[in-house]
């Protein structure tokens, strides 16, 4: 077997986390060939990897042995050294170009924490986003945003379900220790052995759309997005824009773990729904991901209620 095949098996077995327009990248890389970039009065910003690390380490205690952590970045910011500043692009070597990532997307799996859903094999999983671009670096000091989490992922196509207790959102912090701090306390929070958010989860696959109700939720996700903003306002939240509904309209087709089968029309889950939606919301940027990817746990959960009969938030109006 050749080094090609090699690398393709792997990337079948360990699909990406995120794709959109990120590469992958390691700690070591970002430490070693990245520049820190610095508040107005020359002031280091936390680096990328000493966030992940706080946050790795807070985890750790809580949690135990976690997998090495899976690092991807995108917008590169490109820059020069003084003393190559009268140089023509072409003609800059290694040493004189500077780069580092406007943002950053990471997790880990926490290694004795496996459970399954649907036949799916499931992992615990922390991580967390950074972007420089909502710091306000031309200032003087002060605090820096990230956003972590902990939930679970599905090992077959590394899909993560975030549900809101365990995402932060943004966390404001000035130093490192802020990280850690922050980070223990969202995950001593999120006890995976009461398995609440893990039973929710799994009440998903008992529940199942025809194709019909399928398309008719593709058709009011599209309707949604033309309504009155008041409107809009009485519907349940929902993120995601065309480029995300086209990709999982296409994934209903073409996905071979959580698309439509092709002998008979059983239909789907609410789990595949998700997971669809989740597959989708992987083109999105680092910024937006989580958002996105949290609102589809709590869209799927919703139109389970609503297929249930058990909604009260509003999720009926996608299947009527």
């Amino acid at each position: 077997m050749n080094n090609n095949d090699t690398n393709a098996m792997e990337l079948e077995q360990h699909p990406n986390f995120i794709e959109s327009n990120t590469q992958a990248i390691s700690l070591a890389e970002i430490a070693d060939k990245c520049i820190v970039p610095t508040f107005s009065d020359n002031s280091l910003t936390i680096s990328h990897q000493d966030f992940c690390m706080a946050a790795y380490k807070a985890a750790e205690k809580v949690f135990g042995a976690l997998s090495p952590i899976e690092t991807r970045v995108s917008h590169p910011i490109n820059g020069r050294v003084p003393t190559a500043l009268m140089k023509k692009a072409t003609e800059l070597t290694d040493d004189e170009k500077t780069i580092y990532y406007q943002r950053l997307a990471w997790i880990a799996k926490v290694s004795s924490c496996t459970r399954n859903i649907d036949g799916q094999e499931i992992h615990l999983t922390i991580g967390g986003v950074r972007a420089y671009s909502e710091d306000k670096l031309y200032n003087r000091p002060s605090a820096l945003k990230f956003k972590i989490f902990v939930g679970w992922q599905v090992r077959v196509c590394s899909n993560l379900m975030l549900q809101t207790d365990g995402f932060s959102g943004t966390i404001d912090c000035m130093t490192s220790a802020d990280i850690n701090q922050k980070a223990l306390e969202l995950f001593s929070r999120f006890n995976p052995e009461k398995d609440n958010n893990l039973n929710a989860l799994a009440q998903l696959q008992d529940t199942r759309l025809t194709e019909d109700q399928f398309c008719h939720i593709i058709g009011r996700m599209r309707l949604l997005q033309a309504l009155p903003v008041a409107q809009q306002r009485e519907i349940p939240q929902f993120l995601l824009g065309d480029q995300v509904i086209n990709e999982a309209t296409r994934q209903y087709v073409v996905n071979p773990n959580f698309g439509r089968k092709k002998s008979g029309d059983d239909g789907i889950s609410t789990f595949d729904l998700m997971q669809l939606l989740n597959e989708a919301v992987k083109s999105s940027y680092i910024d937006k991901w989580l958002e996105r990817n949290a609102n589809c746990t709590e869209f799927a959960t919703g139109i389970r209620k609503a297929l249930r009969y058990e909604d009260n938030e509003g999720y009926d109006w996608f299947l009527n």
